[in-house]
């Protein structure tokens, strides 16, 4: 079971990041962010009703606690594929994926504002580490016409921030209902947030132009199918196994812009790039190890 287990974490983290290749391909036809978002988390929405329709049972619904931690993980969920897709729109897919990828470090920053987590000098090391590797990856010293913008800089850190919003609201949220209830609510309130934000024009007309398949493809897989699938996963796989796993998404979305986008990174960006990776990942499974 935990060889299936750490399969399922193994694709969830490759369909997200498959999505950010996706995403950049509709972006690259002229797709708005929001609009792309938006259908992300809505085809979610109909997978994870599904789920809940057919696995019921302790949703907990009925608890306040769980609609209120569970709306929190929605605005980081929406927040995280919004400024995940526009960071794409101002850079790269492989840039914004590995910023975002940055957003365990934003998790322990907010645990030591919480005093949720013991600020230590390894932990402290490899937050520097990381934003010595940001630095590297963006080359923020020398900002290129055609490089990652400030714009797709600070977007891509944002959605890193965004996913630790939802990593909390989601664990605050465990404990009053069922998971499948809380992705309902997430991606419940990520649509209701996304659709009037977006170009309604666009929203409304998406699904009848040729585009419709990648949008219901980013949908299945970068949402609905992979979400599924990772909190299935996680139930029987190590903490640190799952953090070594989950370096497969940045992976895949830069390998996704560098051979279908036709994107490229010198030297001191793939430096930087791995710099971020390696420091992630260890302080991810040196944390879940204790």
């Amino acid at each position: 079971m935990a060889t299936l287990s750490t399969l399922f974490v193994l694709l969830a983290a490759l369909f997200w990041g498959l999505s950010g290749g996706i995403a950049g391909v509709l972006m690259a036809d002229g797709w708005n962010p929001l609009v792309v978002s938006f259908y992300r988390g809505a085809i979610g929405l109909v997978f994870v009703l599904a789920w809940l329709a057919l696995r019921p049972g302790r949703s907990g619904l009925a608890d306040p606690r769980l609609w209120g931690w569970s709306v929190m993980a929605g605005l980081g969920v929406a927040g995280n594929f919004t400024f995940y897709f526009v960071s794409i729109s101002e850079g790269s897919v492989a840039v914004a994926a590995t910023l975002m990828y940055c957003a365990p470090v934003f998790v322990f920053i907010v645990s030591f504002v919480l005093k949720l987590e013991r600020p230590t000098p390894l932990k402290w090391a490899a937050i520097v580490m990381v934003m010595l590797g940001i630095v590297l990856l963006t080359r923020i010293y020398d900002i290129q016409p055609d490089g990652v913008t400030p714009l797709g800089v600070i977007a891509g850190l944002l959605s890193g921030f965004s996913y630790a919003v939802f990593i909390f609201g989601f664990k605050y949220a465990a404990p009053h209902g069922s998971p499948q209830a809380i992705l309902v609510i997430a991606f419940a309130a990520l649509s209701l947030i996304l659709f009037p934000l977006g170009d309604t024009g666009q929203t409304l007309s998406a699904l009848g132009t040729p585009s419709w398949p990648l949008f219901v493809v980013l949908g299945v897989l970068g949402a609905g199918v992979s979400f599924i699938l990772y909190v299935i996963g996680l139930n029987y796989t190590a903490p640190a196994v799952a953090a070594i796993v989950a370096m497969v998404e940045p992976v895949t979305a830069s390998l996704f812009g560098i051979v279908v986008l036709d994107e490229r990174l010198v030297g001191t960006e793939l430096v930087g790039m791995g710099l971020i990776l390696l420091t992630v990942t260890a302080l991810s499974v040196v944390s879940s190890s204790r």
